[in-house]
């Protein structure tokens, strides 16, 4: 009962003003226990009445000291160092305001006895400041014994001993339902190394081992080091987990803090797309902006991936229209949520259409009502595996729907046709990279139409982190199942990047493109698979090998141990953004492309499979397929 009553006291009536009224009350008490003192215990009349003058004045100069600095501002239970910054300064400039007055009027001769004693005024600065500070580390104190919670602790490490670690400290701290309770700070700093900030241990990280987290029961490092590059926290984390099998959380960045305040809500799981982000980058806003300024835009495969990053980052250049189309009604719904939530003022400008791109005459009604001057075609299916095994579909969405959506842009004249495609359309060895190479090859050959007017495009990049279906999904669920996580070959690599950097990286190719180019992205360096199933198992504190077990499955009809982005007879032309070429390719005629693709589509007509693949190849000669039963087929020139 006495700690409800004392917790609900609290809370309803410890407001900043009762804070500041308590203060005024205990430096009263101070001043009149200074003359106390100085004159032991013994006051005259006359002295008793030059102790009230002195303590209105004290009183008020401390009142307009108070209410500059505002100590009593912050919650008492939860004092910390800035709170104790503000009452010094509060209490500094009260007793500079006394010594001036004083000076003031010792110096005028009028009322020389009514100056303070200095004796009393240095009794009262050293007395009144203690006593406020006592009081306040008392009710912390108080309060921080009466709202013990019940909650059984988990320990954690709070990694960097800096301004934001020791923030994460307090947040933690405070919030006694939380679970947690830190037991060390870890930071490479030697001053700091052995010693104790805040109560709390300071450790190198270099000191910590398995058998210590195991020791203290160590559930979760928390990264609170901000201001660093990408590859320095990259690095510092992979060093971490390298040694030691703990959950690491991190602290966003302070200009991300919600009224710059932190909570417990905001600690993240470190993901693996974190560790394999690269700085981010600069497009040149002033061109996009340009660019996209009183345009109608199209973008295919909307609600998909790739499709709906390029739609969030074309709501913030403000197109005239955008219309988002995809077959997908639950993902594009979720789509239109978003948007709609994220950007109302542009809500008239959006138009949702859902629509299948194989279909000729509704593509042709999308394009004849709104008439889109820019084209974004995301709409593909991308699964190797499964468009193995489904062969028809890759060919009726991935070929012919390019072809239905690329023929109405040329038809009704738009002035950009961006195509996405994949590092797998290079030396295709599955049917997915074959028809996304027969789709490139289609709408280079526009470029040569003589009645065309529309620049057609083609990006060219590898694996996005995170993408639906894609590896670090699955192993993600795999890893919360308890494992084993799957990894087809041991020394299968891939390159990857994250979705906002590739469609930044669209977005300003599609700038930059006058037609007929296929663009390649720096996807950086290779990922081995098998590393990248390591790091996600240690970032979720488990051990590869005992928590965790990776088990090899073999690689998978159509799969390749590595991509490439470039033929073996294209050149890279180098752009003005860094991270962007252009591939040097050969243009096929457009009749040959034509009878091509006529020929495709007889074979389609015949439901035959193997003809369907047979005459893909002829399309695509580099197509030469891996683990599949359409090797038999490679023969075909």
């Amino acid at each position: 009962m006495i700690k409800k009553f004392i917790l609900s006291f609290a809370n309803r009536f410890m407001s900043r003003w009762v804070i500041l009224a308590k203060d005024m009350i205990l430096l009263g008490l101070a001043l009149i226990s200074a003359y106390l003192l100085r004159f032991n215990f013994i006051l005259s009349d006359p002295l008793v009445e030059k102790m009230w003058f002195h303590l209105w004045v004290t009183l008020i100069l401390a009142l307009i000291s108070f209410l500059i600095f505002k100590p009593y501002a912050g919650i008492i239970r939860h004092t910390s160092f800035e709170d104790v910054l503000r009452l010094g300064k509060s209490m500094l400039l009260l007793g500079v305001s006394m010594l001036i007055l004083n000076r003031i009027v010792i110096l005028s001769g009028v009322a020389e006895n009514l100056a303070m004693p200095y004796s009393i005024l240095i009794i009262f600065l050293l007395s009144g400041t203690f006593i406020l500070l006592f009081t306040r580390m008392l009710i912390k104190l108080v309060f921080s014994t009466f709202s013990v919670s019940n909650v059984k602790k988990s320990h954690i490490l709070i990694y960097g001993a800096g301004q934001a670690g020791q923030t994460a400290l307090r947040v933690i701290s405070s919030d006694k339902e939380s679970a947690l309770k830190v037991i060390g700070f870890l930071d490479h700093n030697e001053f700091l190394k052995g010693k104790i900030l805040s109560g709390i241990p300071v450790y190198s990280p270099e000191e910590i081992d398995q058998s210590f987290i195991d020791k203290n029961k160590v559930i979760n490092v928390v990264f609170s080091v901000q201001n660093i590059p990408n590859k320095t926290k990259q690095s510092l984390i992979e060093d971490l987990i390298s040694r030691i099998a703990v959950e690491v959380k991190e602290i966003p960045p302070a200009s991300s803090w919600i009224n710059g305040e932190l909570t417990l809500r905001q600690l993240e799981k470190v993901k693996i797309e974190d560790l394999l982000q690269r700085d981010p980058i600069q497009l040149e806003m002033k061109q996009v902006l340009d660019e996209f300024n009183g345009k109608t835009i199209l973008v295919t495969g909307a609600a998909g991936s790739i499709g709906s990053e390029i739609s969030r980052q074309l709501c913030r250049v403000h197109p005239k229209r955008i219309i988002f189309l995809d077959q997908a009604e639950t993902p594009l719904y979720d789509l239109q949520q978003e948007l709609m939530k994220l950007h109302p003022e542009m809500s008239s400008r959006f138009v949702f259409v859902i629509s299948d791109i194989s279909i000729p005459e509704l593509v042709d009604n999308v394009f004849r009502q709104y008439r889109p001057q820019m084209v974004y075609h995301a709409a593909a299916y991308k699964h190797v595996p499964l468009m193995e095994s489904n062969p028809f579909e890759a060919v009726r969405v991935n070929i012919f729907g390019t072809r239905i959506v690329a023929n109405a842009a040329s038809k009704y004249e738009a002035l950009k046709f961006v195509m996405i495609s994949t590092d797998k359309a290079v030396n295709p060895s599955s049917v997915m990279g074959a028809s996304k190479r027969a789709a490139e090859i289609y709408i280079q050959s526009l470029i040569l139409s003589p009645r065309n007017q529309t620049a057609f495009i083609t990006t060219r990049f590898g694996n996005v982190l995170g993408s639906n279906g894609s590896v670090i999904p699955l192993f993600e669920k795999q890893i919360q199942a308890g494992g084993p996580v799957t990894v087809t070959h041991p020394d299968i690599i891939r390159y990857f990047m994250t979705i906002p950097e590739a469609c930044q990286l669209v977005l300003d190719a599609s700038v930059m493109g006058k037609g007929g180019e296929i663009f390649l992205f720096d996807m950086g360096k290779p990922v081995k698979i098998h590393d990248l199933a390591i790091q996600m198992i240690r970032l979720s504190g488990r051990r590869p090998g005992k928590d965790i077990h990776i088990e090899f499955t073999g690689l998978r009809p159509g799969e390749k141990l590595f991509e490439e982005l470039l033929f073996n007879n294209e050149n890279q032309i180098p752009t003005h953004h860094p991270k962007i070429t252009i591939a040097q390719v050969h243009n096929y005629p457009p009749d040959e492309v034509k009878s091509m693709f006529l020929d495709l589509q007889d074979s389609f007509r015949t439901f035959d499979q193997m003809e369907v693949i047979a005459q893909l190849k002829r399309i695509v000669p580099e197509f030469k397929s891996q683990n599949s039963e359409y090797q038999q087929l490679d023969h075909i020139s």
